[in-house]
């Protein structure tokens, strides 16, 4: 028998709108963070700030939702906070971790439906651009001093210029992605628009390294099958809110 899950959310205006309507999908109950206790219930939940990363860190079962690998919702970035302009994007929802492996044998169909136009893998290009985590990812991933430490990776392999890259950096990521050889962060989405624009993406995450690991960043080659799985474990707010998503999420992972 497949036990329901509890639905926790914050006070944010995403988790809220989220929650609800998975709660809604799985015909599960809801609970605020602030009254939630019963660590052995299987929790889903939106994103690890204001409590949420805490409580995964005491749950043994969980599903935990945030943005898509494609077409994800239109947003904007504002003294760290994030705000959805229109919920028209995708959701990626994982089972025990915050990003899937992207290993499979999927078919192409789902991605196809998103019509995305793939350019060709560049040939060249001037520089590696390094993206450099949020102050809130590096506390909860532990990612202090991430940069040296990946640029010092990096060196190994290439000596070619590296350009450092955030969210309130002057230079647009579209602009710089024109010439840009690779794409290395730990885990940032940025790197699948990366690889769509045909600049190769390589991650130092332990979940995302099957994509692209930086000792072959010389001999880069982006594999679309990754895309063609990752689709599968993304949805969007109607699939979420009919049950889709939940009907598919228990035929593929193993619980009680």
């Amino acid at each position: 028998m497949i036990i329901e899950p509890i639905v926790v959310y914050t006070d944010h205006p995403i988790s809220k709108t989220l929650c609800y309507y998975f709660a809604k999908g799985s015909n599960s109950l809801m609970a605020n963070i602030n009254n939630f206790q019963d660590f052995n219930k299987i929790v889903i939940t939106y994103g690890y700030l204001r409590g949420s990363g805490d409580l995964i860190k005491k749950v043994k079962n969980f599903f935990y939702i945030d943005h898509g690998y494609f077409k994800q919702s239109n947003r904007t970035f504002t003294s760290n906070k994030t705000k959805i302009i229109q919920f028209d994007g995708y959701f990626r929802i994982v089972h025990n971790n915050f990003w899937h492996n992207g290993l499979g044998d999927k078919s192409r169909d789902r991605f196809d439906k998103l019509n995305i136009n793939l350019k060709d893998q560049t040939k060249k290009g001037d520089y590696i651009i390094l993206s450099e985590p949020t102050l809130e990812a590096r506390k909860y991933y532990k990612l202090q001093n991430w940069e040296e430490k990946t640029i010092r990776e990096i060196k190994k392999y290439t000596d070619r210029k590296i350009i450092r890259h955030n969210r309130s950096s002057k230079t647009p990521l579209d602009k710089l992605l024109q010439n840009a050889w690779a794409f290395v962060s730990d885990h940032s989405s940025a790197g699948f628009k990366a690889m769509i624009n045909g600049i190769p993406a390589f991650f130092t995450n332990n979940t995302l390294q099957n994509i692209g690991s930086i000792k072959n960043i010389e001999r880069p080659k982006i594999n679309h099958s990754f895309f063609y799985n990752l689709a599968y474990e993304q949805w969007n707010i109607k699939e979420i809110e009919s049950g889709e998503a939940w009907e598919y999420l228990t035929r593929n992972n193993n619980y009680i």
